[in-house]
């Protein structure tokens, strides 16, 4: 049971953190990349550097990690969200790169 609320918590956090940025929880890396400038393919994931206006001028970018559900990684092959970083980057390639290890 404990697990489960754990999961649960997870997911919701996702799910808030997706609706914050304005990120799809499902999606084709095609539409992905006529929203966002910043998408690469990295293996079995679509990864996304995103900006954030936070308040502050400084460490505004995020990382968002979409993994491909299905065989298909075309870019019309259907990706979910798994993860969006807590912290935010000082610019797009280390948001890129903690995406990378997610």
């Amino acid at each position: 049971m404990y697990m489960q609320e754990g999961k649960d918590n997870n997911m919701k956090n996702l799910k808030d953190k997706a609706f914050t940025y304005r990120l799809p929880m499902t999606s084709t890396p095609e539409n992905l990349g006529m929203n966002w400038s910043k998408i690469l393919t990295f293996g079995n994931k679509v990864i996304l550097a995103g900006y954030y206006y936070n308040g502050r001028h400084e460490n505004s970018y995020f990382g968002a990690v979409y993994e491909f559900t299905t065989r298909d990684h075309t870019c019309e092959g259907e990706i979910k969200l798994t993860a969006i970083s807590d912290e935010f980057f000082e610019d797009d390639g280390n948001a890129m790169a903690w995406a990378m290890t997610h």
